[in-house]
């Protein structure tokens, strides 16, 4: 029963900000109809920025690259896509990869003027939530019910792997009695047993972490084809990790933070002025974090765990936080994108 109440708040949480529209489900949608003048108030669910770019990506496949010059500053750019489009990535200023729903993966190779289609099923059902690059030839995406793709040149082509061992143990032996007795229906369960794999970073010693439904907070020595599970204090939702200074926050559902070490041996919880979802974090100068998250809360929160609630925008939930080339802060969500004065 916790399960299942667990998985539909996060459920409903995914609705309010980008499960498909009908717009998404008719493929006669022209790509040059995709431009659009209101679409920078729309939802935009991810902003990313590397050098001298920065990309935000949101619903309807739309895409924005910064222009400090321009008027807007955000321009809006074509893409290869209808789907809700839910991260964004750059490996170099203008090589980078956006992910979303229908299995979505497209790619830029001129800093997000043009972009291109490397993946996407309707029939796989599920959105990727967040891809990763190790280098530009090899990266990893992954999303809902354990999805989760590998490249090894670029995107060019993308293989699917299973992570069994991030199973429940009950979901292990359940699975391996239903292999024996039904082909078919164990192929089945197993697509949708596995939690939502929400965010991957990297951090120190060259590992990854990786965060998701249900308290998984997962790490891996080997570019994320093993993973090993952490022993976590919280079994609900988590959406964002951030490193600092040899210390680890992992952010999420219902206003809940939580900071550890980099052995993961021992949790602490940080105490928020707000229980509202938190979505975004960024870090601030070098001993604080700016974290963003839904009725519109904007909170920083220092090393030593003290919070304070900077600014609360009413009637928009807040998806992610980053700085443009100048240094700018920009926030995104469901009313678009805004600076952070």
């Amino acid at each position: 029963m916790l399960f299942s109440m667990l998985r539909l708040v996060f459920i409903t949480f995914f609705v309010l900000l980008s499960l498909p529209s009908k717009a998404d489900e008719k493929s006669s949608f022209a790509s040059q109809n995709q431009i659009q003048p209101l679409a920078i108030d729309a939802i935009i669910l991810d902003i990313a920025t590397k050098g001298s770019t920065s990309i935000a990506v949101g619903e309807r496949g739309h895409v924005f690259v910064f222009n400090e010059q321009a008027s807007p500053q955000w321009q809006q750019v074509k893409t290869p896509t209808n789907a809700h489009l839910t991260n964004v990535f750059l490996i170099t200023p203008t090589k980078a990869w956006a992910v979303g729903h229908d299995a979505t993966i497209i790619n830029t190779e001129d800093g997000g003027k043009t972009w291109q289609l490397q993946f996407s099923s309707k029939e796989i059902e599920k959105p990727l939530l967040d891809i990763y690059f190790f280098d530009e030839f090899n990266g990893i995406a992954v999303g809902a019910y354990g999805l989760y793709f590998r490249t090894d040149n670029g995107g060019k082509s993308w293989v699917d792997e299973y992570h069994e061992e991030l199973l429940f143990e009950e979901d292990i032996d359940y699975l391996a009695e239903l292999k024996a007795e039904d082909e078919a229906l164990y192929l089945s369960e197993r697509s949708m047993l596995l939690p939502h794999f929400n965010r991957v970073i990297p951090i120190a010693n060259n590992q990854l972490l990786m965060v998701g439904e249900l308290g998984l907070v997962a790490v891996s020595s080997d570019q994320g084809k093993n993973w090993n599970k952490v022993e976590f204090i919280y079994d609900g939702s988590m959406f964002n990790a951030l490193e600092v200074q040899g210390s680890v926050f992992v952010v999420g559902l219902r206003g809940h933070v939580f900071k550890t070490d980099n052995t993961f041996a021992n949790w602490t919880e940080v105490e928020l002025p707000v229980s509202s979802t938190i979505n975004g974090a960024m870090l601030v100068g070098d001993d604080k974090l700016r974290l963003v998250g839904n009725a519109g809360v904007i909170i920083d929160v220092t090393l030593d765990g003290k919070s304070q609630l900077i600014e609360q925008r009413q009637g928009e939930n807040l998806v992610s936080i980053a700085r443009d080339p100048q240094g700018h802060t920009w926030i995104a969500g469901t009313k678009g994108l805004f600076k952070l004065q």
